[in-house]
């Protein structure tokens, strides 16, 4: 009887959660809340559930995450404020032209967050680009949300190897690999995404020229800032209110100037990982005052925040003058950080809760026992957190955090190479929660003027389908080899 209740309670809080959230209310109340819903339905005490399990997995993604979430914010502010990212992306559409409107759009959202700019920022960006293109080119405005997941939440994300996003840094501190991990796997994932995706919005501008289908008119939404915060920040690493905050660029920068600093965030990130921190003796980690650990363990999240801030240094350098107002734009940055790594973090804690609970016990054996092997069922179990929160950074911890002792002890036993977890932990992560209630969808398509109605589906297939199919893909090349 008590594993039944404890059931119902997981039923019950997450129900909760998913459905407060969608209708805007602050992931930072609803966490610790339904989470304790849930404990209390297993009897467990609500004061010592929430500062002893709550409050400790939610401390440690902080103290784990938190560098990366104020770096990121900080270069992205500083990258939008100087005028960068506008001048990256007007360099793709000259260079592509305006006859290939969709691929210049998928590309310059590509080049902006594979360098480490955030994917708010870039939309921000992106979005009045796309609906002049669109526009010029007659182009069906409802295919613009899907264009844009496409170049900025699939395969940067999740596949490319090097990608400095979140959810391809979460699993370096569980599996001890580097951003760089299963390569080969990645950029085979990342061609299918890509060139299924544009494959699918080719064939809708097609399809929408035989039925005659133009531009058509925009929704005009009246955008509520706060409350498009409260669905974005569990969906990114930047806080959108900010983008109005802060100082602005005086003059543009050439383009040279525009991509050096993604460019030495890249370099950088990559001579790091696979080079001089697998050189490095760092055994003064396993002593207690530095956390008792190794240098496999973070040697991944350093080599993002060294290079994050090596960019950030070679942006201020560039941008100096540029920047009249340096200190409101590196305060307006980090602020934008802190709400979404709090808000990823009370997901983390109330992950952390279900995962105390007796029902939960069954929940793992039925998630470890899975048909097909450890990467089916690792796969599976990311999809479908990252499904339930709506967040892929947040499904894949709380998934990693409840199950990946169990998953590394599998990898043993099978002779699966961590990297290829790493891997497909990522990409599985990346794909159901891009469902509607996802925080960068909901804003996405208000930025855009499109509805989900008139806009879902093609999202759904430049950034479920094409992310499904390089996941099965990737499982059954891992499985194999």
């Amino acid at each position: 009887m008590s594993d039944v209740m404890s059931f119902l309670g997981i039923i019950t809080g997450l129900g909760l959660l998913i459905v407060m959230a969608y209708r805007g209310w602050s992931v930072l109340f609803l966490a610790p809340v339904t989470a304790l819903v849930a404990a209390g339905f297993s009897g467990f005490p609500l004061l010592a559930s929430w500062t002893q399990i709550f409050m400790e997995a939610a401390g440690w993604y902080i103290i784990r995450f938190f560098p990366l979430f104020l770096l990121g914010a900080v270069f992205a502010k500083l990258m939008n404020d100087s005028g960068s990212v506008q001048i990256i992306a007007d360099f793709m559409i000259r260079k592509l032209g305006k006859e290939r409107s969709i691929l210049a759009v998928v590309l310059a959202g590509a080049l902006l967050t594979y360098g480490g700019v955030s994917l708010f920022v870039a939309f921000f960006v992106l979005v009045p680009m796309a609906q002049a293109l669109f526009r010029a080119g007659d182009i069906p405005r409802r295919l613009i949300p899907a264009t844009i997941i496409l170049g900025t939440s699939t395969f940067t994300m999740t596949a490319l190897p090097g990608s400095p996003a979140i959810q391809n840094v979460i699993p370096v501190a569980f599996f001890g690999t580097s951003i760089y991990a299963a390569p080969v796997l990645g950029l085979i994932a990342a061609l299918i995404m890509l060139g299924i995706g544009l494959a699918w919005l080719r064939y809708a501008q097609r399809m929408a020229v035989v039925r005659k289908e133009g531009y058509g008119a925009a929704k005009f939404f009246e955008v509520d800032t706060e409350k498009m915060r409260e669905h974005a920040t569990t969906a990114s690493t930047f806080d959108p209110v900010e983008m109005a905050h802060g100082g602005f660029k005086d003059g543009q920068p050439s383009v040279f100037v525009a991509f050096v600093p993604c460019l030495v965030m890249i370099y950088c990130n990559l001579v790091l990982s696979l080079i001089v921190f697998p050189l490095s003796e760092a055994s003064f980690l396993e002593q207690p005052a530095w956390g008792s650990t190794s240098l496999d363990s973070v040697a991944g999240i350093w080599a993002v925040m060294a290079s994050l801030s090596l960019a950030i240094l070679t942006l201020v350098v560039l941008n100096f003058k540029r920047l009249t107002h340096l200190r409101d734009v590196i305060d307006s940055g980090a602020n934008a950080a802190v709400l979404p790594a709090m808000s990823v973090a009370s997901l983390v804690g109330f992950g952390a809760v279900i995962a105390a609970l007796p029902a939960f016990d069954a929940i793992r054996e039925w998630v470890l026992n899975i048909e097909g092997g450890p990467l089916v069922s690792l796969a599976v179990a990311t999809n479908i957190l990252a499904a339930l929160t709506g967040s892929a950074s947040g499904g894949l911890t709380i998934a990693l955090e409840a199950l990946g002792p169990a998953y590394m002890e599998l990898a043993g036993q099978t002779g699966i190479d961590p990297a290829v977890m790493h891997r497909v932990a990522t990409i599985g992560a990346g794909t159901l929660d891009i469902l509607p209630h996802n925080g960068a969808i909901v804003t996405l398509l208000v930025l855009c003027g499109v509805t989900h109605r008139e806009g879902y589906k093609d999202i759904a297939m430049t950034g479920i389908a094409t992310s499904l199919a390089a996941l099965v893909v990737v499982v059954a090349l891992g499985g194999v080899f």
